[in-house]
């Protein structure tokens, strides 16, 4: 059996000019070379597998080399470029950092520095991975990095450059890798097929390109596999069967369900994918990105961004007109909320059922608002599958398959404000009260409705009289509500207020500004929680304070309870005076 070199070893670039994108770097050390303007220590920087170790070797033969060439790159045919190709190069070490971390390695580096080159004219050291040094082997360090011999050089490489000491760091020249472009690592596997003889899709190429993340070398270790897999045709089934990814084609299909109202297409389809060992999570996070894809086929000016195939695009393109950039916002929003609790989430199946729930009847949510200029409301036509009861402004149905962590479909409209002129509809929004509500299209009829409540005129033309007695049923479970949302100062002072009504009015009354104060800012909470949970309609709110007597009022500092218990308890202000007791204020 013939010897098997993998593809990241056998297409290593050589020169500056074959390092695929990272052209910053290489035409930097190019024109240092033909200059000689050469530093005594390098640090190069960048996630793995971008040609760091890669360009520290190139650069390290090209200081050596006999014969430069223009550009500055190494011959290749000098006896100092084979000695190094062949590894018999003896003025080239390569020290492993993770492995050779401790002061003992560098104090045995900075002995070899010592002796001068037999041959050639610099000595390198190429140190990888440096980040894992000690501390104490940085410090040994630090003063051969300053200082070298003139024919020393290091070439540092690292992927965490933060872990790296500043004192190391003022040393180097750095240079910081970039991650490869999805097109830069598909041309260059294309190149590669040409040179093996092996056909390959272009769509399987890019599953390959975005599974490798910027990484050159893991691109290259997953196409070794795939070809191992598909002989000498690489085609897009072959390489997401391989790699364990989803077809795109499953999120084009869950958000047609999702636009067509059909929960049980979109259940089902969430089934097969679980069935063929696709991880729940992941399919959120999948479905995430082609939401955003979606997104950005909005615009043409950041199409590009999708970096994907032309067929591919297209696909994007189509299924983007039929959605709006409100539905892909609060459809991300609430992929993401749920992707934040996952992991905290007991029954995870149905965890990812919820959201996608919301995804099927999240057009109904953001069409709540939209009035005809008769005031009823459109309602949507009914589609095959599961069927949810929604509510919506007009309509007195109360019950709903969709949670509320994100959109709620319990709240019923409030009343709307007099006629005004038609509000753009928006993306969803969330009341202070703790409830959420996906419209501004609510929030401003409840914000019309307070500044109408400014002015006593229009209160008579718009508000009604207050359900006095379903207020007083209603107000213990506000209280409890209160408690809920851990507004402990505000609960303590209205608890035992009892609600009082003057002409269909609401009244509080209260025994300082203080309190009235913190209603005053809780008052549109109040009215979103009766409003929406118990139907009662938007309500004028008032809060009278009324002093009480000196000696009934409550006692807050320290100095006033001592003086109250002394003027309530003769005993207990004798022992204060027999005991000559001193209070410190």
């Amino acid at each position: 059996m013939s010897n098997f070199t993998v593809s990241a070893r056998k297409y290593r670039p050589g020169t500056f000019d074959t390092v695929i994108g990272q052209n910053h770097v290489t035409q930097t050390l190019k024109n240092a070379i033909k200059k000689g303007h050469i530093g005594h220590s390098f640090l190069f920087c960048g996630p793995r597998g971008v040609g760091k170790t890669t360009c520290a070797r190139i650069l390290a033969k090209a200081l050596n080399c006999e014969n430069l060439t223009a550009d500055g790159e190494p011959c290749g045919i000098c006896n100092a470029c084979i000695s190094f190709q062949n590894h018999q190069s003896f003025n080239i070490y390569e020290l492993d950092a993770a492995s050779n971390n401790s002061v003992d390695d560098i104090r045995s580096l900075n002995e070899q520095v010592r002796f001068a080159p037999q041959s050639g004219k610099y000595k390198i050291y190429i140190i990888d991975e440096v980040h894992m040094l000690s501390t104490s082997a940085f410090n040994a360090f630090l003063k051969t990095l300053e200082e070298p011999p003139p024919y020393a050089i290091f070439i540092l490489a690292t992927t965490e450059k933060h872990k790296i000491l500043p004192t190391i760091l003022s040393r180097c020249q750095v240079f910081d890798f970039h991650r490869i472009g999805i097109k830069e690592t598909i041309e260059h596997l294309k190149d590669i097929c040409r040179q093996e003889g092996i056909q390959a899709e272009e769509e399987g190429l890019y599953v390959i390109a975005r599974k490798a993340d910027g990484a050159l070398r893991d691109a290259l270790s997953i196409f070794d596999k795939v070809a191992s897999f598909s002989e000498e045709i690489i085609t897009y089934r072959d390489v997401i069967d391989n790699l364990n990814v989803l077809d795109y084609e499953y999120y084009f299909k869950c958000l047609d369900n999702a636009l067509e109202r059909d929960l049980t297409g979109l259940l089902l389809l969430f089934d097969e994918i679980l069935v063929k060992g696709f991880d729940a999570n992941n399919f959120l996070n999948g479905l995430s990105d082609h939401l955003r894809n979606l997104l950005l086929s909005l615009d043409a000016t950041t199409v590009r961004l999708m970096e994907l195939s032309e067929g591919t695009q297209n696909l994007y393109l189509q299924q983007s007109a039929r959605t709006s950039v409100s539905y892909l916002v609060s459809a991300l929003n609430i992929l993401n909320s749920f992707d934040v609790q996952f992991k905290a989430s007991k029954n995870q199946r149905l965890h990812v059922e919820l959201a996608l729930m919301k995804l099927c009847f999240l057009n109904d949510v953001l069409n709540i608002g939209e009035w005809e200029e008769s005031g009823e409301k459109k309602k949507p036509e009914p589609k095959p599958g599961l069927k949810s009861e929604r509510v919506d402004a007009g309509y007195s149905g109360s019950s709903s398959i969709i949670p509320s962590s994100t959109v709620s479909l319990q709240t019923q409209p409030v009343q709307p404000a007099p006629k005004r002129e038609n509000v753009p509809q928006s993306a969803s929004v969330v009341s202070d009260s703790g409830f959420s509500f996906d419209l501004k299209k609510i929030k401003e009829n409840v914000i019309n409705a307070q500044k109408a409540a400014a002015s006593a005129k229009v209160e008579e033309e718009f508000f009604e009289s207050v359900d006095s007695e379903t207020f007083e049923k209603a107000w213990p479970a506000y209280l409890d509500h209160v408690f809920k949302r851990k507004l402990v100062a505000l609960h303590t002072a209205i608890k035992n207020i009892s609600p009082q009504f003057d002409t269909g009015k609401v009244v509080l009354r209260v025994s300082n500004p203080v309190v009235k104060n913190m209603l005053l800012e809780e008052k549109q909470a109040m009215v979103d929680f009766m409003v929406a949970k118990y139907g009662l309609k938007p309500f004028v709110l008032e809060i009278p304070v009324e002093q009480m007597p000196e000696q009934e009022s409550a006692k807050y500092t320290d100095r006033e309870k001592m003086e109250y218990l002394m003027e309530k308890s003769p005993a207990f202000k004798e022992m204060v005076e027999r005991l000559d007791l001193k209070i410190d204020w």
